[in-house]
């Protein structure tokens, strides 16, 4: 579908048939980060690695909808930290698409969801199960001190509404 340059306006604004430049849509905080990621992503898949290096997850793009819809809920607003990154183990990012996301925490603590694609290679010993994945992180803990704190913060109410 074709944008149109100039948009028509009615009696109100100017007279009829009367032509004004279209003004830019203000785009969220999300969408601008999301832009930016994915032109930032289209520059890394650029990268060529040598052995020992064979397989590359990249959930940003076989988990793009999980990926999406976290960082439209959380990306509202300004914030004073951002984490950026992935957590480095098999059971988080790689299946959930969420940035240091274990599955359960993504699933059912976060109420994230959405598809997740089988990855273009995958390890036969690291399977893509995405928010079905029956394991987890062995770090458990994180989970806990996460909620702690921002209990103690006033803020786990709002991410849990």
């Amino acid at each position: 579908m074709a944008v149109p340059q100039a948009f028509l306006l009615g009696p109100l604004h100017e007279p009829a048939g009367g032509l004004m430049e279209p003004q830019p849509c203000p785009r969220s905080l999300a969408e601008g980060f999301l832009e930016e990621e994915l032109r930032l992503n289209a520059e890394l898949s650029q990268l060529q690695f040598s052995e020992p290096v064979g397989i590359i997850y990249n959930p940003v793009e076989y988990a793009w909808e999980p990926h999406r819809n976290y960082v439209t809920r959380y990306c509202q607003g300004p914030k004073e930290v951002l984490f950026l990154g992935m957590n480095p183990g098999p059971f988080g990012m790689a299946q959930t698409g969420v940035p240091f996301g274990e599955v359960n925490v993504v699933r059912d603590w976060l109420g994230i969801g959405g598809p997740v694609l089988t990855p273009p290679q995958e390890h036969p010993k690291r399977p893509v199960l995405g928010l079905e994945c029956p394991q987890s992180e062995a770090n458990r803990g994180w989970e806990t001190v996460a909620k702690e704190r921002l209990n103690e913060l006033g803020l786990l109410p709002l991410l849990t509404k």
